[in-house]
């Protein structure tokens, strides 16, 4: 049973940073994908946050690329993800995606709540 199991959320002041973590489980880590996904307020979808590959390969989203770090420690099946100088714009449910193609699983996601 694929298990993917965030933690690390919280709530901040703006200008704080997090390092939100999902542990996977039940699949082999090391050879899928990993994602972040934003589930803000008043957002019809998830939104795309980050991405890294098996091999270490990192992508991000535009608006979060100078204040998101993606990374995975595969000894510890975990992925991470450091988001520093938090703003408020911020707050949303951070779900992690393990992408084992061409199966996805999803986490139930960890609540960031950013004040000003």
């Amino acid at each position: 049973q694929v298990q993917l199991v965030e933690s690390g959320g919280g709530s901040v002041q703006a200008g704080e940073s997090l390092k939100l973590s999902c542990v996977g489980s039940g699949y082999v880590f090391s050879s899928c994908g990993m994602d972040w996904y934003q589930e803000a307020p008043g957002q019809q979808q998830r939104e795309w946050v980050a991405s890294i590959s098996d091999d270490g390969y990192t992508k991000y989203a535009d608006s979060v690329k100078e204040r998101f770090t993606i990374s995975r420690n595969n000894a510890k099946n975990t992925l991470y993800l450091q988001i520093n100088n938090l703003k408020y714009e911020d707050t949303a449910v951070y779900v992690c995606a393990a992408d084992c193609t061409p199966y996805t699983y999803w986490g139930q996601g960890t609540q960031v709540t950013v004040s000003l």
